[in-house]
């Protein structure tokens, strides 16, 4: 049964489009995942390589799917950093999203265009932005474990960081309405409740040459604030960034090829503001 933790009005939620108290990017952009508003208007776009100028337009989704048919744009308030000319995108996930042979897993992750296992997101100091809202006609079953925000590592064998909701498999349930950021061995480095009705804005700070992770949080349109301290969390093996969901079974420990997910299935995150920065000589965007 999905949560009802969202079980608002969706028309209060999904209001018309405005532009709040937005912010300016400050640092150097290495990879810009902000939605033009024209992406929006011809989905077509993010589907083949000739077009698909912000994400990759191959990977990660399920088989014979196109991105035209996973990505929604909704009518949603402006997140903190992104402009007039950018707009929301809603993953979705349904019963169809099965990547490759992965048929445990529910799965949409969009990738970065020309972010490479040992290209310039993977060196130096990096802070991952992104924004994320709830679709209150799209409540994510809270009983299974999701990963929204993730840094897959080059080999496939694990995440360096991991931004996650719902209930870790083998833990407690009683956080998991909380958004959380984990290391590569599941250690928490920040928990927040999510918010049914406001974006709420997240900043990653990586620092690979020091295997360091510095957190930055804000609610609606207030500039971020450093919520958790520089933490050595192990950064090594290159990678690339994901962003979208990727749901995972319960009842089975062969989490990736196996276990129960339930049908039909109709659920979404929403994001905005995504971008990396180079925050060489400690830039980060508030």
């Amino acid at each position: 049964m999905q949560s009802l933790l969202f079980a608002l009005s969706a028309s209060a939620v999904l209001a018309a489009p405005t532009i709040g108290k937005r912010a300016d990017i400050k640092c150097p952009i290495v990879f810009d995942g902000r939605v033009p508003t024209s992406f929006a208007a011809n989905a077509s776009k993010f589907d083949t390589s000739a077009t698909n100028t912000i994400f990759n337009a191959d990977f990660v989704k399920g088989n014979n799917l196109t991105w035209s048919g996973i990505l929604e744009f909704p009518n949603v308030t402006k997140s903190r950093f992104d402009t007039a000319d950018h707009t929301a995108v809603e993953v979705t996930i349904d019963d169809r999203s099965i990547f490759q042979k992965q048929n445990g897993f529910r799965r949409a992750g969009l990738q970065f265009l020309n972010d490479t296992p040992d290209g310039p997101g993977q060196t130096g100091v990096k802070t991952l932005h992104f924004s994320v809202k709830q679709n209150p006609s799209r409540p994510l079953n809270l009983t299974h474990e999701y990963l929204n925000v993730w840094h897959e590592r080059a080999d496939f064998a694990g995440n360096q960081i991991q931004f996650q909701y719902g209930t870790l498999i083998g833990k407690s349930d009683s956080d998991k309405n909380d958004f959380k950021i984990l290391d590569q061995s599941n250690k928490q480095l920040y928990a927040k409740a999510a918010d049914p009705t406001q974006w709420q804005n997240f900043a990653l700070k990586l620092d690979y040459n020091e295997n360091m992770v510095t957190i930055y949080y804000s609610l609606g349109d207030a500039p971020l604030k450093q919520v958790a301290n520089a933490t050595s969390a192990p950064l090594a093996g290159g990678g690339q960034y994901q962003i979208g969901m990727l749901k995972k079974p319960t009842g089975t420990s062969d989490v990736a090829n196996a276990g129960f997910q339930e049908s039909p299935l109709d659920e979404s995150q929403i994001y905005g503001g995504i971008f990396l920065e180079d925050s060489a000589n400690n830039c980060v965007s508030l």
